[in-house]
């Protein structure tokens, strides 16, 4: 719709009324509808759900039409999360195209190239949803009428001379068709037609006719139409060859096949179908990694241009955030003058809706466009990070009641703590200065649903601060040096202070931090060991620095004793507090790789370690977070990856549990040509072979390593997530905050690619290499667990296994994370200001239960949209996990969904009105359409029952209580 749109905004009045005609007349049909056509291997389900909302509201409201029938034909590879979304829109059909030929192979002997695609935790049928796969390499001319590209060439009549387009590479080139040759031409058209036809199971066939950048022409698109009329006027008019040739809608042919499926039963026997629609079997699973012949396979694209995969998620979580204030504003107020602020960010809130939304297209965040292409995908995007923070700076003022009126035009007293100077530039935090006698607020927004007790921090440019809250009470803080990747000069001079923060859920708190505050004690500062091969120990003041004398570094904390080798600086050991000791063996690599391009992963052999002995390493030691900083030796003279491995103490933080990793990545420059840098870890987790990767952010898919397929083949996407499990039940997890690639080459290894640099263009349309690399951070937070009763065993049991909840709650803190404002000026610490702080739910809520959006989707019409038609949208997921794992104790969990829940009780201040169920894209309200069981009208109570890894909408109205 995006291209759609554009075209709209320029055409006359009398073209818009063509079209419209066109559309509900059934001649033309928008398939999709879609922003884009998405990426399904990088994409995060929020920006899958925004963008087809984006686009299916703008054509409903456009042209009055809501799709049912979805078309993928162009990305690499597919998942099942887009089945399951588009079934929960209300879609009845989809069509996909790009598969591994091996496995097309595989479908059309078994005639079960259309399909039910049905979630793999689905018992009751409730998702299914009727799928058509091409059979063919391509989706072009030559490989759509049937199994000979030669001679369906010579039917793609805009290849005859006289067109912009290629001449049929195989020779043989199309001919106008005319009363002496169509009989001829019409039985060699029909012979394709038949052979195509005996992969399928039903006598209706579908023939595409098109191509990339097609039909720019009145000629073009009459020299396709007159041919083929007569060739089909030609096969009609014999019965003898029993065959009805026609144009058609994809609706047009998803129609016929289910009448004709309806009349005669095409089911195997023995074979598991679907009550929806009988005559086909039901499928579960994905589709990566996709191959397209040989050993070419797409899974260099999980990782190309990864700087702004990071992006996109900045903007996603950013958004979200934005989306809540945005409805918060709005349901509070109760007078024209309050909307103002809220109402005219709308432009500018559709625009990031939208940049967010054309960035999962399938060379957007896929990192396959041209590097101008990129440039505008990131400057677009950055546009709309500034602009929603600008507004989430002014929003936070009212919500915290310093100002109620705010127009937009006044400047904000806040600003975010971290910006970006530009599009491709990593985010800075600002320096507080906090001057003698004054004190500086810090405003923490919870974009999450509960409580949220979390180890902060905050750049200052002197180190004998004090941290107070909103109340004025000494908070604990400790303070130290920061660091960054340099060879010689690691301290910048700046301190980093870390403090324990108590959010509430959807909410806002304030802190301060103040310099002579008197009665409070001051930050503590870190202690430091250095090794370094220098003759001088660089130090930072006023911390107290000594020498690491040792082999190995430790820092531990409640729950972990992390052990490293000085030497490389790599994390060799991780002991716990339940006496258990796994071997973690960090290790960095590079794959050589001259084949490899933005869409291909073809290393030559295996991957090097690059780490040398003798690099620089920095031990920082305090009372709520203890480090090792790695600045390694490699053989290149400034080295392309520094790395932080950090450690939390802080009690009912989830933060206790984890590990985090931070990676530091600089591809810059010629000699790291073909190479791809990876991070693997080789732990003593016997995994036998299999891991678990998310499908963007939702679910889970099972991911078995083959010897009998390339390496490059056995790497997967990891949007979010991958884990292994070892036989007695431990589990080891990588949660990531931007999409990657990940493989299990060797029993306990798990390895991720952090950056790749390539110069060849790998031959599937880019036309370049991969050499625009960006310094960029990739954070990584690891979870050691283990089971407390039977788990499955990962061998036998071929479903995917769920996250822990423990694991969902990492998952979720890294990709929501708190945003943080500080204020422009300080304050005098010899006046306290009043507590602020803002707390829009009534409680947290269960530990289950993920709220993907809160937000008034038309803010622009806000103040005309009648009463009774709910102008708020509150969409919920109920996660499901592994209950074999701990719940309370560790997750900090006080409640999970055990009975209905009710909206109405939700807010604090706030009622919610006439609640309806809607589909995902906010178009349809007959759930039972959708799949949904017992949604009834339990939500106009303001009963909510959702099943584990459901997402549910409801469309509200929301008022300030009287």
């Amino acid at each position: 719709m995006s291209y759609l749109e554009r075209w709209w905004r320029d055409a006359s009045e009398s073209k818009r009324e063509s079209f419209i005609n066109l559309v509900n007349n059934g001649q033309l049909e928008i398939v999709g509808g879609g922003w884009v056509m998405n990426d399904e291997a990088n994409s995060h389900y929020f920006a899958i759900i925004e963008q087809m909302m984006e686009g299916n509201t703008w054509l409903n409201d456009t042209i009055g039409v809501v799709p049912k029938n979805s078309w993928a034909i162009d990305p690499f590879g597919y998942s099942s999360t887009m089945a399951y979304l588009l079934r929960r829109m209300g879609f009845e059909n989809m069509l996909i195209q790009r598969t591994h030929y091996e496995l097309k192979k595989e479908l059309a002997l078994q005639k079960n190239l259309e399909y039910i695609w049905r979630q793999s935790w689905d018992a009751k049928e409730t998702t299914d949803i009727f799928v058509h796969m091409m059979p063919f390499y391509s989706y072009d001319v030559p490989h759509t009428c049937g199994p000979e590209p030669a001679v369906c060439c010579q039917f793609d009549f805009a290849r005859m001379r006289g067109f912009v387009y290629e001449l049929c590479p195989w020779g043989e080139h199309p001919v106008e068709t005319n009363q002496q040759n169509v009989e001829e031409r019409a039985l060699k058209l029909l012979d394709q037609y038949k052979k195509k036809s005996t992969l399928y199971r039903t006598n209706t066939l579908l023939v595409p006719l098109g191509d990339d950048f097609r039909y720019i022409s009145i000629d073009e698109a009459e020299a396709q139409f007159r041919n083929y009329q007569m060739l089909f006027d030609y096969i009609n008019s014999n019965p003898r060859l029993n065959a009805e040739a026609k144009f058609g809608t994809l609706d047009d042919y998803f129609r016929t096949l289910r009448e004709e499926a309806d009349r005669i039963n095409y089911s195997r026997p023995g074979e598991v179908g679907s009550t929806q629609l009988g005559g086909f079997p039901s499928l579960s699973g994905d589709f990566f990694t996709y191959a397209d012949r040989q050993q070419d396979y797409w899974s260099g694209y999980y990782v190309s241009r990864p700087f702004f995969k990071a992006v996109d998620r900045v903007l996603e979580h950013t958004l979200r955030a934005t989306e809540m204030m945005m409805a918060f504003l709005l349901g509070y107020c109760q007078r024209s003058s309050c909307e103002k602020l809220p109402i005219s960010f709308s432009y500018k809130l559709t625009a990031a809706r939208r940049n967010l939304a054309l960035f999962q297209h399938h060379d957007g965040v896929t990192g396959t466009a041209k590097d101008h292409v990129v440039e505008d995908y990131g400057i677009r995007m950055h546009t709309s990070l500034q602009d929603l923070q600008i507004f989430m700076s002014k929003a936070i003022e009212v919500l915290l009641g310093i100002r109620h009126e705010k127009s937009d035009q006044n400047p904000a007293q806040f600003e975010p703590a971290q910006v970006r100077s530009k599009y491709d530039a990593q985010p800075v935090h600002k320096t507080i200065s906090a001057h003698e006698g004054t004190a500086q607020s810090v405003v923490l927004f919870n974009p999450l649903e509960q409580t949220r007790d979390e180890v902060v921090m905050a750049i200052v440019d002197r180190p004998d601060v004090t941290v107070l809250d909103s109340n004025w009470t000494c908070v604990k803080s400790q303070v130290s040096p920061e660091l960054q990747h340099h060879k010689s000069k690691v301290f910048t001079g700046r301190h980093r202070v870390h403090w324990k923060a108590s959010v509430p859920p959807l909410g806002l708190q304030v802190y301060y931090i103040a310099n002579g505050f008197v009665g409070c004690e001051k930050a503590k500062p870190a202690k430091l060991r250095i090794f370094t091969k220098a003759k001088d120990l660089p130090c930072a003041t006023p911390y107290a620095c000594s020498k690491l004398e040792d082999d190995t570094a430790v820092i531990h904390n409640r729950h972990h004793t992390l052990t490293f080798n000085v030497d490389h600086g790599l994390l060799q050991k991780i002991s716990r507090d339940d006496g258990s000791q796994n071997d973690i063996g960090e290790e960095i690599g590079m794959y050589s790789s001259s084949e490899s391009g933005a869409y291909l992963f073809k290393p030559n052999g295996d991957a090097e370690p690059i780490v040398k002995t003798g690099g620089q390493l920095v031990v920082s030691e305090g009372p709520l977070m203890q480090e090792v900083f790695s600045y390694p030796k490699t053989v290149w003279d400034k080295s392309p990856i520094s790395h932080s491995t950090r450690i939390y103490n802080g009690d009912n933080t989830i933060q206790e549990f984890l590990i985090e990793k931070e990676y530091h990545v600089e591809l810059l420059g010629g000699e790291f040509n073909n190479r791809e840098v990876i991070v693997r870890y080789k732990t003593d987790f016997d995994n036998k072979g299999i891991f678990y990767s998310d499908l963007n952010g939702f679910q889970m898919s099972r991911r078995e390593t083959y010897d009998k397929i390339p390496l490059q083949g056995n790497y997967y996407p990891m949007p979010s997530l991958a884990f292994m499990q070892a036989p007695n039940g431990h589990r080891f997890s990588v949660h990531s905050r931007q999409s990657l690639g990940v493989a299990s080459l060797k029993k306990g290894w798990l390895e991720i690619m952090l950056d790749r640099r390539l110069v060849r263009d790998d031959g599937r349309g880019l036309g370049q290499g991969v050499m625009d690399n960006r310094p960029m951070n990739v954070i990584f937070h690891i979870l050691l667990e283990s089971n407390i009763s039977s788990t499955s065993n990962p061998v036998s049991n071929t479903h995917p296994l769920s996250p822990s909840l423990l694991s969902n709650r990492v998952g979720a803190h890294l990709n929501c994370p708190l945003h943080a404002f500080v204020a422009k000026k300080p304050e005098e610490v010899s006046v306290q200001p009043p507590p602020r702080s803002f707390s829009p739910l009534a409680s947290s809520l269960p530990c289950d239960l993920h709220i993907v959006s809160f937000k008034v989707p038309r803010p622009a019409k806000y103040s005309q949209q009648p009463a009774e038609d709910p102008r708020f949208v509150l969409i919920l997921q109920r996660w499901h996990w592994d209950s074999s794992y701990c719940r309370k104790g560790r997750a900090q969990c006080l409640s999970v969904v055990d009975e209905p829940i009710n909206l109405f009780d939700m807010f604090k201040g706030l009622a919610f009105l006439n609640a309806r169920a809607t589909s995902l894209n906010l178009l349809h309200e007959d759930t039972e359409m959708l799949g949904y069981t017992d949604q009834g009208d339990a939500a106009q109570e303001g009963h909510v029952l959702i099943s584990p890894m459901e997402i549910q909408a409801y469309k509200l109205e929301v008022r300030p209580h009287k």
